[in-house]
């Protein structure tokens, strides 16, 4: 007879007792419940839904066009795949930006409609009323600095933030203010590992770098890029865990010739 083990969720707080305790915090996205229950069961303690889903699951080039509802739908399947991890889900482009009114309500539809744990969205003091807002209704949000990728029509390029001082003070002063707000963590993508380390330093709350050095408090990336599913995207701060893309395609060239060949199904793979 199998004992079934109580599983110790991950929540918010136990990101802040990690950071304390000099633990790593290993953040992943995820977008389905298949996906979700193999990361889950993997020991991934934060699985982000992110609005990358724009991306790799919609074939867009940018974040911009998903919708509050493709990111609910998205939310819904990794929700039910998730016994421990943490869910954080993107507030994407156009739900938050305009008021704070409109960024509880997104918000709010959110942790209703999916069962997710935690919001995330983009931006330092121009988004910190909102933040303070969504939090006092007791919603936990994490922060994200750096390349913000949803304002990538105002920067033009994908390339890292806050090379030039003026750009890392801001970053560490919107850091702090996020902190203020009530953030419970915050993502720093693409900026100077000597920054990130700093900012870091200056944090109660854990930071999770994404092409931001190893001084980070945990790190995140996208599961297509990690696992190979993606071959046309390799940055600099990538590790490819997996060539996927090559083994997925093998197979299913496999597939496809033994169909043709009348091999498959063979007498044992029939009634």
């Amino acid at each position: 007879m199998s004992v079934h083990k109580e599983v110790k969720k991950v929540t918010t707080n136990t990101l802040l007792k990690m950071k304390s305790a000099g633990e790593k915090i290993a953040m992943l996205t995820a977008y389905d419940y298949s996906f979700a229950r193999i990361f889950d069961e993997a020991g991934v303690d934060v699985l982000l839904v992110g609005d990358s889903a724009s991306n790799v699951m919609a074939g867009h080039d940018t974040t911009v066009p998903i919708t509050l509802e493709h990111m609910i739908y998205h939310a819904q399947c990794v929700v039910r795949g998730v016994n421990r991890a943490l869910v954080v889900v993107d507030l994407p482009f156009g739900s938050y930006q305009s008021n704070s009114d409109i960024a509880l309500a997104s918000a709010i539809r959110i942790m209703k409609e999916t069962g997710g744990h935690s919001i995330k969205l983009e931006g330092g003091e121009e988004v910190a009323e909102s933040i303070r807002r969504i939090v006092h209704a007791g919603i936990p949000v994490m922060g994200h600095l750096g390349l913000t990728p949803q304002s990538i029509y105002k920067f033009g390029t994908y390339t890292v933030r806050a090379k030039e001082e003026a750009e890392a003070e801001k970053l560490k002063k919107d850091a702090l203010l996020l902190q203020e707000a009530g953030c419970f963590a915050i993502v720093l993508e693409k900026i100077p590992a000597t920054l990130a380390k700093e900012v870091s330093e200056s944090l109660t709350i854990p930071t999770i770098g994404i092409g931001a050095g190893n001084q980070c408090d945990g790190q995140v990336l996208v599961m297509h890029d990690m696992l190979g599913i993606n071959n046309d995207f390799n940055p600099r701060f990538l590790r490819k865990y997996l060539n996927l893309h090559d083994q997925i395609l093998g197979a299913v060239g496999h597939y496809v010739k033994d169909v043709r060949s009348g091999d498959f199904p063979n007498e044992q793979e029939q009634y």
